[in-house]
């Protein structure tokens, strides 16, 4: 049972066949509110998220990091300041009952920011593209060699104090928004952990790690946003 204001936050487009599950499956009990941004969907995401009973936001400006900012800017905006922040992805590789375990250091005091490891849990066959996992690796290892801060992976599923999300100050508008935030976790000393998280084929096509366009321009930006912060 929460004893925080948690509110997640779902960048979807074109899910409409997988964002219902994500949303039904996010513990009730543990939450406040369920925010997703549309993104420009072709489908019937907005209709479908809209009718599960969430907050529904539209940012036209593709992109990660534009999705997320417009969920920010919607809590901010509302002046409620909840405690904690989760991320997640509407594409239901993710398994939103884990929200529990990424929640619980935050709420007991012992992180300030917690990153679903893929590396860490268990991963379906299949579930990741040998460019993501080779990706992840390398950016990984530079941020340990540049930053002197280990971590195992750059998964989206995670969670962070509101407040300490707002002294981030973040700015990525695409590909980089999660390397943008632990990078800056760790040069503004937040107390990060990692836990493990499980990991499924999602349902549709990658938008990323589907396309070749989009595996190069992912891989570009999460190196060069990595060097932009030394």
């Amino acid at each position: 049972m929460k004893s925080k204001d948690i509110r997640v936050i779902i960048p979807a487009l074109n899910e409409q066949k997988a964002i219902g599950h994500v949303i039904e499956e996010i513990p009730k009990d543990w939450i406040s509110e369920i925010i997703v941004v549309d993104n420009g969907s072709s489908d019937q995401t907005f209709a479908t998220a809209q009718e599960l009973g969430v907050i529904v936001l539209k940012e036209s400006k593709r992109g990660y990091g534009w999705a997320c900012l417009k969920a920010i800017d919607h809590l901010s905006k509302s002046n409620l300041k909840p405690d904690i922040v989760v991320f997640i992805d509407a594409d239901y590789s993710d398994y939103p009952a884990e929200l529990i375990k990424l929640v619980d250091p935050i709420i007991n005091g012992a992180a300030d920011m917690v990153i679903g490891s893929r590396n860490l849990g268990i991963k379906e066959p299949g579930s990741m593209m040998p460019q993501q996992i080779f990706g992840n690796w390398l950016a990984t290892k530079l941020i340990s060699y540049l930053y002197g801060t280990q971590y195992t992976d750059l998964g989206p599923f995670r969670a962070i104090k509101y407040d300490a999300l707002m002294q981030l100050k973040m700015n990525d508008k695409t590909y980089g928004w999660t390397v943008e935030m632990q990078i800056k976790a760790i040069k503004n000393k937040l107390n990060i952990q990692e836990v493990a998280v499980n990991y499924r084929k999602r349902i549709g096509i990658s938008k990323v790690s589907g396309t070749f366009k989009g595996t190069v321009l992912a891989g570009y930006k999460i190196i060069s946003t990595i060097i932009k912060y030394l």
